[in-house]
């Protein structure tokens, strides 16, 4: 699925969850093109460390196969429903984790130089929020948000600040650095 209607729909039909477990090895964001020119813009003027990245909330590697149009070889893909997208795509093989999995400290024992999650937090419910954003926290001193919202906000209680926004054709992305490096 790549039509943005499509998807809209299929989660009014489905729910969030229900759309990728359904369709979730076909999945293609149709927002891809402004997710390339959003990485690249935010690589260059933010000066972005990519030497070790995890691509939270992978889809079918959009944001991976940019990153590594710009240099970036260590990347760690997570996505619990679109991972057979994401192998066919990248090569590469994404870890099955869950946003619940997450927040509950499943990674705490890693550390990445940068997050990036794309087009997926703003589904996570605001309940949820604070113990995943704090979680991601511990594991990486800058986090980059694209969505298609101003959603996610995060607050700086749950361990990130918003230091920056680009925005490319309604595709937001914001850069986070957490609470504690400041």
């Amino acid at each position: 699925m790549t039509d943005r209607q499509s998807i809209r729909k299929g989660y009014e039909e489905y729910s969030v969850k229900g759309f990728y477990e359904q369709f979730g090895d076909e999945y293609r964001n149709p927002h891809e093109v402004a997710i390339q020119q959003v990485l690249q813009i935010a690589v260059k003027k933010w000066q972005l460390n990519l030497h070790k990245v995890l691509d939270l909330a992978c889809g079918s590697g959009e944001v991976t196969l940019a990153l590594k149009s710009l240099g970036a070889t260590d990347i760690d893909g997570i996505d619990p429903y679109t991972y057979n997208a994401y192998l066919q795509r990248t090569g590469q093989p994404a870890e099955r984790y869950t946003f619940e999995e997450v927040a509950s400290g499943i990674l705490c024992h890693r550390h990445y130089t940068i997050i990036i999650c794309s087009f997926a937090l703003h589904l996570v419910a605001e309940s949820r929020l604070p113990l995943l954003a704090y979680q991601l926290s511990l594991i990486a001193n800058s986090m980059v948000i694209i969505t298609p919202h101003k959603r996610p906000q995060l607050k700086p209680e749950w361990g990130w600040i918003c230091l920056d926004e680009i925005l490319v054709e309604r595709v937001r992305s914001r850069l986070f650095s957490t609470s504690y490096s400041q």
